[in-house]
């Protein structure tokens, strides 16, 4: 079967034009006569493809010049350790914890030092964010982290917040790219790449200069930011394809218009589909409103037996990856940037086709 629109909530959704422009270069990049992946990092031919890619993601979210831009591997998840690592110095740090993901992220920090929680929103089943104005830190803290998506429970933050005193650490490996954002905020914006970026095994961290002096001396080498950005990302060999595919996203989103562009999109599609789900009591989503995420959107149906057979009606019309996640249940839809729009009309066209059914 091929599929028509991937829910996955990552590896997600590459915009279609991508991949055909990869599939045309695969075999002969550039008249070379070879491809991407298999050239040398560090080659003439490649060379010029990094560079690029740095110099339109610093574009796509207005990156100043003294924030460093590291293409890195291991997942967001290794940013776990290496965050602590590369900031923590003998110092405390505060986590907010907004998520099935966020929560991770905290028990991971804790072998590393004094790791504290800032805020926690798992006794309301994470059914909201914790407010600002509720995260306890403190300013002698070497970071404040937090997580702006939750993509497990579909909690996501769109208030703008600084902490002059304090870096803030933001995993945004859901959002990035999805909207605008003020780089100056923060202190290191880190990311995955397999939900809006590209294919997975790239990860981007974006990290303010005078954050580069802190990494503990048992840091290794391919684990520490400021080698990493004195080496242009290339102390060991990159993920050469994975930094192409994101290469051709950037540009994909520059001609589209850019990140206030994507926006308006992205915003289109959620609010088609929790209308879409607040229009009787058959779908539930209740996470607080002002919280509910634009990338992934967790429902369920107030029959469970009905969940399989949604899932198995959408896989029938093309429709992957509906299923909810392990930890939560039900479904959920993922709608990061490469999904459109049509790809979310055709979930409610999937309730159509479901069995007459009683609720309960």
């Amino acid at each position: 079967m091929s599929y028509q629109y991937n829910f996955s909530a990552g590896p997600a959704m590459i915009p279609k034009e991508v991949m055909l422009q990869a599939q045309h270069e695969f075999l002969n990049f550039n008249e070379t006569g070879i491809s991407v992946m298999e050239m040398s990092h560090r080659s003439k031919e490649y060379l010029p493809i990094v560079e690029k890619a740095e110099k339109n993601l610093r574009n796509l979210l207005n990156i100043p010049n003294n924030y460093k831009v590291i293409f890195l591997q291991g997942g967001a998840i290794t940013q776990n350790f290496m965050v602590p690592m590369n900031l923590l110095s003998n110092r405390s740090a505060s986590y907010v914890v907004s998520g099935y993901w966020s929560k991770r992220t905290y028990n991971d920090a804790q072998p590393f030092g004094t790791i504290k929680l800032a805020a926690s929103s798992e006794p309301n089943n994470f059914k909201k964010v914790p407010s600002f104005e509720s995260w306890n830190f403190d300013n002698n803290d070497a970071y404040v982290h937090f997580c702006q998506n939750e993509t497990v429970h579909g909690a996501e933050y769109f208030d703008t917040f600084k902490i002059p005193e304090v870096p803030l650490v933001c995993d945004m490996s859901s959002t990035i790219l999805s909207r605008p954002v003020n780089i100056d905020d923060y202190g290191v914006i880190y990311a995955g790449a397999q939900k809006n970026i590209g294919p997975s095994g790239l990860t981007i961290v974006i990290v303010r200069d005078d954050l580069l002096s802190f990494a503990d001396q048992k840091t290794p080498s391919t684990l520490n930011w400021k080698i990493q950005s004195e080496n242009n990302s290339m102390i060991n060999t990159p993920t050469t394809f994975s930094i192409y595919m994101a290469g051709l996203v950037f540009e994909w989103l520059l001609d589209l218009g850019g990140l206030k562009k994507i926006e308006e999109l992205n915003i289109k599609k959620s609010n088609y589909l929790y209308s879409f789900i607040d229009a009787d009591d058959f779908y539930i989503n209740d996470i607080e409103i002002k919280n509910r995420s634009r990338m992934n959107v967790p429902f369920r149906m107030v029959n469970d037996d009905l969940t399989k057979k949604f899932v198995a009606t959408a896989e029938e019309k093309g429709l992957y990856a509906l299923k909810g996640h392990r930890v939560v249940g039900g479904l959920r839809a993922s709608l990061y940037n490469a999904m459109p729009f049509d790809g979310v009309e055709s979930v409610s066209y999937t309730h159509l086709t479901l069995p007459t059914t009683p609720y309960v």
